[in-house]
């Protein structure tokens, strides 16, 4: 069972309006945690979809990136080996090509503390450019170098591109993410799971 301190952390995130008056769908943080998680996914902000639903990546980004590291929705959804922690927990709204960022104040205002919640974490996969400036020490030039580079930084962590269809034309373009990055993201969640996979 989680401590009553982490249960205190989790409703007063749930609970956060620190954005209210820039959200203009509303406000509704969106994540999964529990202490005993081995495996943090840090995206960058639930879409209009995941805000309506309240489940995290409940959309065709989420069936990628499930299929990219080789679980079911049953562990993909079980807060006791995975962790979903965007980098804002509210959807930011539309802007002219895509969604909008998420709001700085969110991350520095929850972040450190929730991870620090998560003493069990064997796998850090960070998604996109938000995340990587928050979890990376370094980073390379684009995005796609710093996917590139992966072999370059810690093994309990791993740079991903989006998995949203639309990045398609980015994985296309670059088929050595499936060819190398692809086994080596499952063979680590695998890992990080305990071999349960």
């Amino acid at each position: 069972m989680p401590s009553k301190s982490f249960n205190s952390l989790i409703d007063s995130v749930r609970a956060c309006t620190l954005c209210a008056s820039e959200l203009a769908d509303g406000v509704r943080p969106v994540l999964q945690c529990h202490p005993k998680a081995r495996i943090l996914i840090a995206g960058q902000a639930p879409g209009i979809k995941v805000h309506n639903s309240g489940v995290p990546f409940d959309d065709a980004s989420g069936d990628r990136l499930r299929e990219w590291m080789g679980i079911d929705n049953e562990t993909f959804y079980d807060e006791t080996q995975i962790a979903i922690l965007p980098m804002g927990f509210c959807y930011p709204g539309k802007g002219k090509s895509g969604d909008l960022a998420p709001k700085p104040i969110c991350a520095q205002t929850w972040r450190n503390r929730l991870i620090s919640s998560l003493p069990n974490l064997k796998l850090t996969l960070v998604i996109g450019t938000y995340a990587q400036d928050w979890h990376l020490p370094f980073q390379q030039k684009t995005l796609t170098d710093t996917v590139r580079d992966y072999a370059n930084y810690d093994e309990t962590i791993l740079p991903l591109p989006h998995p949203s269809p639309r990045n398609n034309i980015w994985l296309k373009r670059n088929d050595w993410f499936a060819r190398d990055v692809l086994p080596e993201l499952r063979a680590r969640v695998s890992k990080g799971l305990g071999g349960l996979q």
